[in-house]
């Protein structure tokens, strides 16, 4: 009643819906070591021109394992992931930062065959994409063709939004070459975004370069 009478002191603050790890999230900045990079010299591809990031647009998957990824992404598709065992991001590690190498549209299904059988081999032969051969992380363990992993992605652009800004259906594999000051991945896949009219977009395939990230190296 009182409220209503006379005003409240303070304007209410909305509730943040996303998760938070280590203090990241949507509208928040991450400061970079750029020694994490810097130290693997001409041996890697990684390259990044700052070492600020402004986070603009934050994904969420979850794993058939329980497991939870989270990524924070800028507005030129730099990103930033985490692992954690909770969907808050409360227990979180293994974290890597990405750039993107390349993305192009497939013409057709053969292309998209094609790429998916590139995807399916144990090695990722990289010519095309002026990068060296990369051999697949997942499933390392085996030789033998392995088709890729289908994931969909939860985008939010907004901390405080009841709806996402888009999901996105991946079909992905990663893959990693070691340097020999450090460890260089790479993330290759094929992408739909789902707007959120729920009508499909673009079908694309994307390839990222990225470095692991010791957690004294970022902070926000």
């Amino acid at each position: 009643m009182f409220k209503r009478l006379f005003g409240s002191s303070a304007p209410e603050v909305p509730a943040n819906r996303l998760a938070t790890v280590r203090n990241i999230t949507v509208g928040r900045t991450v400061s970079l070591d750029p020694l994490a990079w810097r130290r693997l010299g001409d041996t890697t591809r990684f390259t990044l021109d700052r070492d600020v990031l402004d986070i603009t647009a934050q994904g969420h998957l979850e794993l058939e394992g329980g497991q939870h990824v989270h990524r924070f992404y800028t507005d030129d598709h730099v990103m930033l992931q985490a692992m954690s065992d909770d969907a808050a991001g409360q227990e979180s590690y293994d974290f890597t930062l990405f750039i993107p190498w390349t993305s192009a549209y497939p013409p057709g299904e053969r292309e998209r065959r094609i790429w998916r059988d590139r995807l399916s081999a144990p090695v990722f032969q990289g010519a095309a994409e002026e990068l060296p051969d990369f051999p697949r992380f997942w499933f390392a363990e085996s030789d033998a063709t392995q088709a890729p992993v289908d994931l969909w992605e939860t985008i939010w652009d907004d901390r405080t939004s009841t709806v996402p800004y888009s999901k996105i259906f991946q079909t992905c594999m990663l893959y990693a070459r070691d340097l020999p000051d450090g460890r260089e991945l790479m993330l290759a896949l094929e992408m739909q975004p789902q707007g959120a009219d729920g009508r499909p977009g673009d079908i694309t395939h994307e390839i990222m370069i990225g470095i692991p990230l010791e957690m004294a190296e970022f902070r926000a």
